[in-house]
């Protein structure tokens, strides 16, 4: 009996996925007719069926399959046995090339082994147009690969077709950024990248990415040769055959894509979180701040106005307290507006903000034999002053609100020297761009430690509240902690930024090119990427493009390896951007969108569950 139930298991083993046993299909589905005929002449038909040797099903046919010219109304495509229909919804053009790129998308039923690049063609008119124009897309910010984004051709070379008028012929990018737009007839094209929100194969929506290229393309051909080589055996060379073939011009456009920052201005909201604060909201950013005339108060010069880098949050601090004891402040704001023509026009709101006070909850007093006083309530801050301090930090202090003065003689910063600390000098200042927000600045020794103190009621808010002691003790690292990086950039000016980033690819550090070398000191030691962006306006942060300006987005490159550095390391390194293909550059460690795996064998799969 175990004999046979051993005998039993074995052969169920060997035949899982195949009742029959024998070897497994490792060959993709062959092409075997269709109708109309591969590459048909004065094609009438909208109902195109096309068959192969073995059953098959479709992978995700609505993210692979592409039809060109673009259809407005998505066509229907129906795997049945061995067949795969195609039924095109929308008038065929006269004189056109048809494309049905399927990607890999076709795949036989049993293994999933894939019909790799199968392109059905065919033409409404008596010539079958056979051009390529091929390329990558990368995100512009990161070069990351950019998957599944329509690529496309305009004939109509005005700046407002790709605004106005669908793309005349499109490809879809792959998990590598790379696409291939087949059946373009001989001629000069712009050409477009456009993730397409609502599927009408034009640009008419600001959130939609999109990328456009500087020159025209004109396609081409040329006769290549190549050599294939026939063995006689493993070891031995038979004959090397010539071989002629056509090969399509350009082969690698370099595209990158973009979203454009919000230009569409507009009021968002409106909030009054506490009695002594309101703030506005906008969609988008702005060069001037909005005017408010008060009904029941005197706007002039009543608020302490925090606003962010772009103007597109504004925070009011109101600085009477008569003012913001009132429930509701009645109030008229100009701002700018963008009209239905896109232009930025004044517009005026009536705002009535409450206060929305929150009450304390009321609580049973508890007898007491003698009436305890109230504890003190201070002015909260929030302290940076790490007890491990590098050498290139600041120390610094945020603020729960405005600060109405300061004490100076009140802010202490000791050194240690032996087992006594002594008073050093310092330098204290209000942050530039944050309203809350102070700064120390000393020059640290290493391998030294450090105490900041603050006396008591030091700061005195805008509301009354004033501040707590502060101490914090702190010791500079050491110089050996450290190693230091400069990359040397060829060409290079101070418009140059290059920035450190980690394994999440996120910003570290960022230093400009000055004299075409960009230094960074103090670096903890580990493994970095580097990061470089042309930053045209000079601003100090990468910006976007803007199509209606033709502005391509700042250009970024990326280092091409991991810099490892070690501790007391000093690494420079020279750096030609043009060296390595942008598609090349990123380290492949560090791309998010990794390419789409090779599909696995089900045999495979099945002897590993054997």
């Amino acid at each position: 009996m175990g004999s046979i139930a051993l005998s039993v298991g074995m052969y169920s083993c060997a035949n899982i996925g195949r009742p029959d046993g024998g070897a497994y299909d490792e060959l993709p589905p062959k092409f075997v007719k269709s109708i109309p005929l591969q590459g048909a002449l004065n094609n009438t038909k909208k109902k195109i069926v096309i068959e192969f040797d073995e059953f098959i099903k479709l992978e995700k046919a609505s993210e692979k399959v592409v039809v060109s010219p673009p259809q407005i109304q998505a066509p229907e495509i129906k795997p049945s046995g061995k067949k795969v229909t195609v039924s095109l919804q929308d008038t065929l053009k006269p004189n056109a090339t048809y494309t049905i790129d399927f990607s890999d998308a076709i795949v036989d039923n049993n293994e999933d082994n894939p019909l790799g690049n199968f392109t059905f063609s065919f033409s409404t008119g008596g010539v079958i147009d056979t051009m390529e124009v091929a390329g990558v897309l990368l995100d512009a910010s990161n070069l990351e690969p950019v998957k599944g984004m329509l690529m496309g051709l305009h004939s109509n070379l005005s700046d407002s077709a790709f605004i106005k008028l669908p793309l005349d012929r499109v490809s879809r990018t792959d998990s590598r950024g790379k696409f291939s737009i087949r059946g373009v007839a001989p001629g000069s094209y712009r050409l477009y990248g456009l993730m397409d929100a609502n599927q009408n194969f034009e640009f008419d929506q600001k959130s939609e990415a999109i990328a456009f290229n500087d020159s025209l393309i004109i396609p081409s051909l040329e006769e290549r040769v190549r050599q294939d080589t026939i063995w006689k055996d493993t070891l031995t060379i038979d004959t090397i055959v010539e071989k002629r073939f056509t090969y399509y011009l350009p082969d690698h456009v370099v595209m990158r894509s973009f979203v454009e920052d919000a230009t569409m201005q507009y009021f968002v909201k409106s909030e009054r979180p506490k009695p002594q604060k309101f703030s506005f909201y906008f969609s988008a950013p702005a060069d001037t701040l909005p005017t408010i005339r008060g009904f029941n108060f005197d706007a002039k010069d009543a608020f302490l106005i925090e606003k962010s880098l772009k103007n597109d949050t504004i925070h009011y601090w109101i600085k009477d307290s008569l003012l913001y004891k009132t429930d509701t402040l009645n109030m008229e704001v100009d701002y700018l507006y963008t009209d239905t023509l896109g232009m930025l026009v004044p517009k005026t709101d009536t705002l009535l903000l409450a206060s929305k006070m929150i009450k304390a909850p009321i609580k049973a007093k508890k007898k007491k034999k003698s009436e305890e006083p109230e504890p003190t309530v201070f002015l909260k801050a929030t302290v940076d002053a790490p007890s491990l301090m590098d050498l290139y930090r600041n120390v610094s202090l945020e603020f729960e609100e405005p600060i109405a003065y300061f004490d100076s003689s009140a802010i202490h910063l000791e050194i240690k020297v032996d087992t006594l600390w002594e008073e050093t000098p310092f330098l204290f200042r209000k942050d530039s761009t944050k309203l809350r927000r102070y700064e120390l600045l000393a020059e640290w020794k290493p391998e030294t430690e450090y105490r900041f103190t603050v006396d008591s009621t030091a700061f005195h808010g805008w509301y009354g509240l004033v501040s707590d002691k502060i101490s914090q003790q702190m010791k500079v690292r050491s110089l050996n902690d450290y190693s230091a990086l400069f990359m040397k950039v060829a060409g290079a000016d101070s418009s140059y930024m290059v920035e450190l980033m980690d394994s999440q690819d996120k910003v570290i550090r960022r230093e400009q090119v000055i004299d075409g070398e960009a230094d960074f000191f103090y670096l903890n030691p580990g493994k970095y990427y580097v990061r470089l962006f042309i930053d045209t306006n000079r601003n100090g942060v990468w910006d976007t493009g803007l199509y209606s300006q033709k502005r391509q987005p700042e250009s970024v490159y990326y280092y091409p390896q991991v810099m490892e550095l070690k501790a007391m390391w000093e690494v420079a390194q020279d750096w030609d951007l043009q060296a390595v293909p942008a598609d090349k550059q990123k380290p492949e460690e560090l791309k998010k969108q990794k390419p789409d795996e090779v599909k696995k064998k089900k045999h495979d799969r099945d002897r590993q569950n054997y």
